[in-house]
């Protein structure tokens, strides 16, 4: 399964300990990482400017995502309304990837799942659907 991560789960798997570090583990050895450039950069500015991390930790995340995660660079455009902006080129970015599902904790996101293009879930709702369906690749 092809599955795209927002940025709120990617800070959270890398500054925690928790469910979604749990999730990444799993995703990363079961299943194809989308991961768009969008949430990179965003990813970037949170650990420096809220997590507050080191640069060399900064720059080692960033390079473990582009070694491990399909990166999508360009996405289509997307005729799709949300309250923030900023989440229509993460949506892009996930359905550009080809990605079967997106996991994000934004509500903006999860508002609209039920006419997105595909499955938008938060990690929890993820992780009980991995239990489910244990889809490999």
């Amino acid at each position: 399964m092809k599955v795209a991560l927002d940025t709120n789960v990617l800070v959270s798997a890398f500054a925690t300990r928790g469910l979604c570090a749990d999730l990444l583990h799993v995703i990363l050895a079961e299943h194809q990482l989308i991961v768009g450039a969008t949430v990179l950069t965003e990813l970037r500015r949170v650990l420096r400017d809220k997590i507050k991390a080191p640069a060399e930790i900064i720059q080692e995340t960033d390079a473990f995502l582009r070694s491990e995660a399909l990166v999508i660079e360009r996405a289509p455009v997307l005729a799709v309304k949300l309250r923030d902006k900023s989440d229509i080129p993460v949506l892009a970015e996930a359905v550009g990837g080809g990605a079967n599902v997106l996991v994000t904790g934004d509500r903006d996101l999860l508002d609209i799942a039920s006419n997105a293009p595909l499955r938008i879930l938060t990690p929890r709702g993820f992780w009980e659907q991995l239990r489910i369906e244990p889809t490999h690749g």
